[in-house]
């Protein structure tokens, strides 16, 4: 029963996580820069929306490392 929970949760969190990195705009210096890509057309501060994006790229983020973490330990103690 825990385990099916944490698989749910986890592939929720994945899903979830790769939506918001997605959402996310390019900051450049990756490997778009080589190849003369990534220009960036505001160097300054990000908007309100950006830094909630962030804030909740980190707290999904957050839950998905705890339950790795749960799932692993439920694992390796289950018996």
């Amino acid at each position: 029963m825990l385990n099916t929970l944490f698989t749910v949760i986890l592939i929720l969190t994945s899903v979830l996580m790769i939506m918001l990195v997605l959402l996310h705009k390019g900051r450049g210096g990756g490997l778009s820069d080589m190849f003369g890509g990534g220009v960036s057309s505001s160097l300054g501060g990000s908007s309100v929306a950006e830094r909630n994006l962030d804030r909740l790229t980190v707290g999904i983020g957050v839950i998905w490392f705890a339950t790795v973490i749960g799932m692993g330990l439920l694992l390796a103690y289950q018996g």
